[in-house]
């Protein structure tokens, strides 16, 4: 029962040191990294984020994590005669010329 014990206390204080590096990225890095696209590297998803972080509201951020995964999303908001989407749209084309700078 000690060793149980034992081996419990010490995988629940070595949890967070196994916990992925995503766990604590905004929601741009993590569809990033998790996009699998090769030229994703930890580095670039990070200041892509501190880019978001800085530019976009926390639900821009959400809206934009989408287009990793479902790239067809940008198109149609982008194409969208819905105000809000046209507003946003506007943010997110600053954001990606703000984040193509700084990130290069």
């Amino acid at each position: 029962m000690k060793r149980l014990l034992t081996g419990f206390l010490t995988v629940v204080y070595l949890l967070p040191v196994w916990t992925p590096a995503t766990a604590n990225a905004g929601v741009i890095e993590r569809a990033c990294i998790t996009a699998g696209r090769q030229a994703a590297s930890g580095r670039l998803c990070d200041c892509i984020q501190q880019v978001a972080d800085q530019m976009l509201t926390n639900a821009d951020q959400r809206l934009a994590a989408k287009f990793f995964s479902e790239p067809h999303k940008a198109q149609e908001i982008r194409q969208s005669d819905n105000a809000r989407h046209e507003a946003f749209w506007l943010r997110y084309k600053e954001f990606g010329v703000s984040a193509a700078a700084m990130c290069d």
